[in-house]
């Protein structure tokens, strides 16, 4: 199953893929939406609960950065991993990766 569509890819019953993404330095805020930009790096949350991580990307020459929130925790840290394996990639490509059916 695609990482995009697994049923632990959410929060409180909403999908969390792709992250909602905010602007955070580099050229104007050009407000993207969806699956776009390069994955640059990846932060599991250490403030407890460890229930998130956060994404930062690279778009249109401007840097931007997206949380997943999981009811899952172990889902979290086993996504969190996968993601920071796959630095460099498009997001459109992580979220087509094949993740299995559960964890």
């Amino acid at each position: 199953m695609q990482l995009r569509n697994h049923r632990l890819m959410s929060y409180h019953g909403l999908p969390n893929w792709p992250p909602v993404w905010t602007w955070i330095g580099g050229e104007e805020n050009k407000y993207p939406r969806g699956e776009v930009g390069m994955i640059k790096e990846v932060r599991l949350s250490e403030v407890e609960p460890s229930d998130r991580c956060f994404l930062i990307i690279e778009y249109a020459e401007a840097a931007y950065m997206g949380c997943l929130l999981f009811d899952d925790r172990s889902f979290c840290r086993t996504i969190s991993e996968l993601l920071m394996n796959h630095c460099g990639y498009s997001i459109q490509d992580i979220g087509g990766l094949d993740v299995g059916q559960t964890p």
